[in-house]
């Protein structure tokens, strides 16, 4: 059987589905609008003007995301969810989109697998019907609160153990399979597969894929900008 494996955000989704969660639990006054203003701003608008990294915004909203949350019950986090993925559902990639029914017209089995919260990922994937998929796992509860911890899918490791549950149970033959990512947390599912596919990749994860003389002539890289599609060589230097 064929697998596609899919990262969401950044290579199916155009942002990120927790910072959207985010914003929606500050409107809905579960967070503190001054959280926003006081810790992760600045960051954010570092990031917007092109000083700051995407990453680095994005790990300290994390930290304050899974701090706010604890002891938020669950009922609270999926009605807010739900809205989340009502109203950023068809905010995705062409690309990334047309893979996936490409891949079900095919037969192929499509995964998930994303470091953003399962409770956000399960609602992604049952809008796109996909086979199975992963999340970062939010802890709660006897009460259905959250309770602070987490069980982490945004890294290399974990998305790879992922994959390789999924390939056990539904006998995934590997080289023939494909894999879609954007951040070198989605290497190790790029180097397992006979097809990977960098969608929009990160610096970090080119030079990754361009160091690697392994997958370097085998990754496909796309990029994704206003109406057009392009496919680049990993040979392509970056420009500063």
């Amino acid at each position: 059987m064929i697998g596609a494996f899919f990262d969401i955000d950044g290579t199916l989704y155009r942002n990120s589905l927790m910072i959207e969660h985010f914003k929606k639990l500050i409107k809905y006054e579960v967070i503190d609008e001054l959280i926003w203003h006081s810790h992760v701003k600045q960051t954010f608008e570092e990031w917007e003007r092109r000083y700051g990294d995407f990453e680095d915004y994005l790990e300290e909203l994390a930290e304050i995301y899974v701090k706010e949350l604890k002891g938020v019950n669950k009922s609270h986090i999926e009605f807010i969810a739900h809205q989340v993925i009502k109203i950023n559902g068809e905010k995705v990639y062409k690309y990334a989109r047309d893979r996936i029914e490409w891949h079900k017209d095919q037969g192929h089995k499509v995964f998930f697998i994303s470091g953003s919260p399962e409770f956000l990922v399960s609602k992604m994937a049952e809008k796109y019907g996909v086979t199975q998929f992963r999340g970062s796992e939010y802890v709660l509860d006897e009460n259905d609160n959250f309770t602070g911890d987490i069980v982490k899918m945004w890294d290399s490791f974990n998305k790879q153990r992922a994959l390789d549950q999924f390939v056990e149970k539904f006998e995934i033959d590997l080289e023939n399979s494909y894999a879609y990512g954007d951040t070198t947390g989605d290497l190790s599912m790029l180097k397992m597969v006979g097809n990977p596919i960098a969608i929009n990749p990160n610096r970090a994860l080119y030079e990754s894929i361009k160091a690697d003389k392994n997958i370097s002539d085998k990754v496909k890289i796309i990029i994704e900008r206003k109406d057009m599609i392009y496919k680049v060589d990993s040979s392509v230097d970056i420009l500063e």
